[in-house]
């Protein structure tokens, strides 16, 4: 059956997170809705075949997530995402396709339209139901994005509702967040030395956080390397260095094994595989691939370039924590402070995902918490000499 949309349940801020699956392959949508309602807080809302459909039934079904296909006949999902977007402003839509350069384009695209996340589903239905990352990924991407719809429901139902006392015995944090309050954040010294290289960890949300930051730090590139570890797959960090060097007309490329690390140029960990550093017999520091195991169920891992790049650059590294799910970055970031290096975090409010930022900041490892507007500004007066920033 091609169309199947269940019921629709109250919006209750309690109610599990709805998922729309939008897919011209059955057996994909099966096996997506399988996974999804094996999960206690997810529920499959609708199950559709195209693009069409999903605009047609989006207010009907009234998901919190949209895991959206690229390639479907009558509307494709590039095409589907802004009227989705239109019908719900609150929707959170995640692309799923095939990984191929074009649709590492498209899916690239559809984040500029809007969409919170992308997926790339394996080659085949053989791989997609073997894969246990694919799976792992799926269900964390759409538990953890569909949070931000809820969160905007309660905030809704919160405005309407008088604050009531929190549940009889409860801990001060569940007494903090019944209360809506954000839990305190202890900020660390900014080191005294100047920051000479800088690393960044970013993944849901970090290629539009790179853009916006890469295009205002002319002045940081002038006297520093920069290495960024961006959660993605092969294809998509091509396309994700090609479109960055194109915004700042300066050298930005997937890393090589091996290369002299030098400022004025950005070096992106290729999709696949882990990025580090290495300096051998009081030489240069050279670049350094490889590829080993999922670290934080993730290939690049940010861990692995934070913990190289702070036995090698100690306290002249600097290392800022973008947008992401998970913690991946939190190791790496306890490894950087205790050899003297800075860490700055993108703050909750302006990060798709507070995930990979919140866990540095609530541990006491940023020097500075920050929206992304400020952030360009922050490492440019660091890296022109300013020891407060």
């Amino acid at each position: 059956m091609n169309l199947a949309v269940l019921p629709q349940a109250s919006a209750g801020v309690g109610r599990r997170i709805r998922v729309m699956i939008v897919d011209d392959a059955v057996v994909v949508r099966g096996l997506f809705a399988r996974w999804i309602e094996a999960e206690a807080d997810l529920e499959v809302v609708a199950s559709l075949r195209t693009g069409r459909e999903a605009v047609a039934q989006v207010e009907r079904a009234d998901p919190d997530v949209v895991v959206l296909d690229v390639d479907m006949p009558e509307l494709d999902g590039i095409a589907a995402l802004p009227l989705l977007l239109e019908k719900k402003r609150d929707l959170v839509v995640i692309m799923a396709s095939t990984l191929t350069r074009r649709n590492a384009e498209i899916s690239l695209k559809a984040l500029s339209l809007g969409a919170a996340d992308y997926i790339p589903k394996p080659d085949n239905t053989r791989e997609v139901t073997g894969s246990i990352t694919f799976r792992h990924d799926l269900i964390e991407k759409i538990r953890q994005l569909g949070l931000r719809s809820k969160r905007f429901r309660q905030a809704n139902v919160r405005a309407r509702t008088p604050v009531g006392e929190p549940p009889a015995g409860a801990l001060p944090r569940q007494r903090a967040a019944a209360q809506g309050e954000a839990q305190p954040i202890v900020l660390r010294a900014m080191p005294a030395t100047p920051p000479r290289v800088l690393v960044i960890g970013s993944s849901t949300g970090g290629p539009q956080a790179l853009a916006r930051i890469v295009t205002q730090i002319g002045g940081v590139l002038d006297r520093a390397p920069v290495l960024i570890t961006q959660h993605m797959p092969p294809t998509f960090t091509t396309i994700l260095a090609e479109h960055l060097a194109h915004a700042i007309n300066r050298p930005v490329r997937e890393a090589v094994d091996g290369e002299e690390v030098k400022a004025g140029t950005i070096y992106l960990a290729p999709g696949g595989w882990h990025m580090s550093v290495v300096r051998r017999d009081g030489g240069p520091a050279v670049i350094a691939l490889d590829d080993g195991p999922l670290v934080n169920f993730c290939k690049p891992a940010v861990d692995r370039l934070f913990s190289a790049a702070a036995k090698v650059w100690g306290p002249k590294l600097l290392a800022l924590v973008l947008t992401g799910m998970g913690s991946d970055g939190l190791h790496g970031s306890q490894a950087i402070a205790a050899a003297g290096g800075a860490i700055l975090a993108q703050d909750e409010a302006s990060s798709v995902v507070w995930g990979m930022p919140g866990q540095v900041a609530h541990a006491g490892l940023a020097s500075a918490v920050l929206p992304l507007d400020e952030i360009a500004g922050k490492l440019t007066r660091l890296f022109g000499g300013d020891a407060k920033g």
